[in-house]
């Protein structure tokens, strides 16, 4: 690989994607049109001037999407599987009947987004995340502020912080050696940055649409597609632990999460079709998060500035926009981090923009008008408070206690 061509000592990789992230901040109704032209223009400039990776020219761009596919492929099955989970989850009927279980005000809104934040803890958040906005869309009469819905990703995001099957970064620790005790006091920022932005983000969404306090009348519950999200939230589950525990080189070659939850949604769709109609929207939100993905991973990032609590607070912020997949694998490589310190801020910053984690796209592809970074930025603030709060917290209660650099 040549070294990049720098402009005003910036290289003109991350000039592409910085300008490509614009294109999606200023025309959020085109989002997957910029990502692919940005995509696009990083290749193109790649294979022309500086080559990738592992090479240059067209085999070059081949060895480093062998080196991604399994992660990209990952990413694919389960945006679009959780998608029909979701649905299924929604035609159980369960959602008509949380009002009933819900406090009547806004504390309605601060125990939903509770129940997302421990359901992220030991599930997927990307599962965890459309289960609340599926809730959401029920207990709010399909009203849901931004606000809220960056703050149900900000749950999804802190309830898988700290635990190693809860989130992909946690679960890269894990494989990597890290101890999922070492990554579990992470709950600590987590924990406080769910007080700091549940109440706020709830109140706000109470003055917007109200909880509904009385359940639909007549509710009749489907077992049937009860039993399909458990059988697919407890098979992700069972893969990702029996992978990472007995078979962990599989991971690096088989997209192993992603088959597991589409062999269940296949083996069950005679029983109860999935609602395919939500697939042709879906597809475009996930393309759009590959394309960011994989422009992400064609950045010349092989060096990270020295590990620190400042970079890694850092960190937190540029997962905001960066995939923190790559993120957390230069930081691996690197070494010298406090673990937990890096789970949070990889796993909860990317909260602060919807595009910054796959929970933000898939919450996006169920509510359109969130795909606006000025509007969640301006609404969905507390979530950027909160990160910093939890940050310091756990600073002055933990220390900071890196580990040795590999």
């Amino acid at each position: 690989m040549i070294d990049p061509i720098v402009v005003f000592g910036i290289p003109v990789d991350f000039i592409l994607f910085a300008l490509t992230l614009l294109g999606v901040a200023l025309f959020h109704h085109k989002t997957l049109q910029v990502a692919l032209t940005g995509l696009a223009a990083i290749i193109a400039y790649k294979l022309i001037f500086t080559g990738f990776k592992h090479g240059t020219g067209v085999a070059g761009l081949g060895h480093h999407m062998a080196h991604e596919w399994v992660t990209l492929a990952n990413l694919f099955l389960l945006l679009m599987g959780f998608a029909l989970l979701s649905r299924h989850f929604e035609e159980s009927r369960i959602p008509d009947e949380m009002p009933a279980l819900l406090p009547d005000d806004w504390k309605g809104g601060v125990v939903l987004l509770c129940l997302v934040f421990v359901l992220s803890s030991f599930l997927d958040n990307i599962a965890a995340a459309l289960i609340g906005g599926t809730v959401a869309r029920h207990v709010f009469r399909g009203k849901v502020h931004i606000g809220y819905l960056a703050a149900i990703v900000a749950a999804s995001n802190a309830g898988g912080a700290g635990s190693v099957v809860g989130d992909t970064t946690t679960t890269m620790m894990w494989i990597a050696g890290v101890s999922p005790l070492a990554v579990v006091e992470a709950y600590i920022a987590a924990i406080v940055a769910m007080l700091v932005f549940a109440v706020p983000a709830s109140i706000q969404q109470q003055r917007y649409s109200p909880i509904q306090k009385d359940p639909s009348k007549s509710v009749m519950i489907d077992p049937a597609r009860v039993f399909i999200v458990a059988a697919i939230l407890i098979a992700a589950l069972a893969a990702n632990i029996i992978a990472n525990v007995k078979f962990p080189a599989l991971l690096d070659i088989i997209p192993v999460l992603g088959i597991a939850v589409w062999a269940v949604i296949l083996l069950t769709a005679a029983w109860r079709a999935p609602d395919w109609k939500v697939m042709p929207e879906t597809f475009k939100g996930t393309i759009f998060l590959l394309a960011l993905v994989t422009a992400a991973s064609l950045m010349p990032v092989e060096k990270l500035p020295a590990a620190s609590w400042p970079t890694t607070l850092g960190l937190g912020f540029v997962s905001a926009v960066f995939d923190n997949i790559p993120l957390t694998a230069l930081a691996l490589k690197q070494g010298g981090y406090d673990w937990g310190y890096l789970a949070y801020a990889v796993g909860f910053g990317g909260s602060m923009i919807w595009f910054g984690s796959s929970a933000g796209v898939a919450l996006s592809n169920m509510y359109p008008e969130a795909k606006s970074v000025g509007r969640w930025v301006a609404h969905g603030w507390p979530v950027a408070v909160a990160y910093v709060i939890g940050f310091f917290v756990m600073l002055a209660v933990l220390g900071w206690h890196p580990d040795r650099p590999h």
